[in-house]
């Protein structure tokens, strides 16, 4: 305790923090021991080992920190877990038949929402630690935290056969947060699991990205193919990844307890009406400024230009859309050698073979890049 400030009660202090979060439009907020997910190391050395991380190496270097708490802050004795509801206004699963239109993520439909839940965090902590002498430390999903297990140790909800947190309130539409104190804080009773015998997360997986119940393989989902990797999109995953440009909600919004969901009522995670089924055709023609002005304060911007011309390639050739061909094939002139790649691979599938044969003849002469020209080779025999 500070000098100078007054003791204050356990139980006015949750009473505080109840009220402040309800202030700051959270969902949900409840408390977890530090020492609450014991089997988080092992579980997460495992999926490491297995390189199901893929190419997020930050995983692996933060692994220890990652898999326990007292070893990202060792003051630490109380964990306030938080949640924000951002489920959607129609079901994100219709707009995957429409395959001349971009089916962006949920998530990433509105103002990135690191920023909008961090600052909101750190005002609840700063009036925490003013109210109470305790130290506080403010993490949102870029920190080594695990969110998801400490969520179900807190009894926000539970991790899904799909690995994510599911609510009995809100369904698969969470968005977390926490804020860790030197305070001692009662913590709240674990959920239980409750998704039974169902399997739909895990069959409705274009990708087939769960080796097992409660288990994911990064290098095989589309969410991580589509953001987080940055090379050209491996082969085998081009047909399935279909119109999704940004992620993916399959094994989200199949879930059954969605039916007790509701729409988010933070302003500022309503879905822009630009980003709920854009046109590939519009998106095809983002020249970098165009790009960056079109996902000004959204996550989305996060992954480039042209890893997202890749991305919207892959699923213009998976469009059939052939009005499609001719800003596709403006692509073979693009700057970037991963646009290039990915447009010679959607021509492939717009065209047929004799008209891309002989587009890929002139377009040979010009081209300078290994990964391109070996694209090609690929596809021509």
């Amino acid at each position: 305790m500070k000098a100078g400030l007054k003791p204050v009660s356990k139980d006015r202090l949750r009473d505080f923090l109840n009220l402040e979060a309800k202030r700051q439009g959270f969902d949900s907020i409840a408390v977890a021991s530090p020492d609450s997910v014991p089997l988080a190391p092992r579980r997460l050395a495992h999926y490491v080992d297995k390189g199901r991380h893929g190419t997020m190496e930050w995983i692996a270097e933060t692994a220890a920190r990652r898999g326990n708490p007292r070893a990202l802050w060792p003051e630490v004795r109380s964990i306030v877990m938080l949640a924000m509801n951002y489920g959607p206004d129609t079901d994100p699963l219709a707009l995957l038949a429409r395959k001349e239109r971009a089916a962006i993520s949920v998530y990433a439909r509105h103002r990135d929402y690191h920023d909008v839940i961090k600052g909101r965090l750190k005002e609840i902590a700063q009036k925490f630690a003013a109210r109470s002498g305790a130290d506080v430390k403010v993490f949102v999903d870029t920190a080594p935290v695990m969110e998801k297990p400490l969520a179900e140790s807190a009894g926000i909800g539970w991790q899904g056969k799909h690995t994510n947190l599911v609510s009995r309130e809100y369904g698969s539409w969470l968005f977390l947060g926490s804020i860790f104190t030197n305070a001692y804080l009662s913590p709240d009773a674990a959920e239980q699991d409750r998704c039974g015998s169902c399997r739909a997360c895990l069959e409705i997986c274009p990708t087939d990205a769960f080796p097992a119940p409660y288990q994911l393989d990064a290098r095989r989902c589309i969410s991580y193919l589509t953001i987080e990797h940055k090379g050209p999109i491996p082969r085998e995953f081009r047909a399935a990844i279909g119109n999704r440009i940004y992620g993916c909600d399959d094994c989200l919004a199949v879930c059954p307890w969605n039916k007790f969901a509701s729409v988010a009522s933070e302003a500022k995670l309503t879905a822009r009406e630009d980003l709920k089924e854009p046109r590939l055709a519009d998106l095809l023609q983002l020249d970098d400024p165009a790009f960056r002005a079109l996902f000004s304060g959204s996550p989305v911007k996060r992954i480039g230009r042209d890893r997202f011309i890749r991305n919207v390639l892959v699923a213009a050739g998976n469009s059939g859309e052939t009005a499609l061909i001719p800003p596709v094939q403006t692509l073979l002139g693009d700057p970037s050698p991963l646009v290039r790649g990915m447009a010679v691979w959607a021509l492939s599938c717009l065209l047929d073979g004799d008209a891309f044969e002989r587009l890929m003849a002139d377009h040979l002469a010009g081209e300078s890049d290994p990964d391109v020209i070996a694209e090609i080779g690929s596809i021509v025999h």
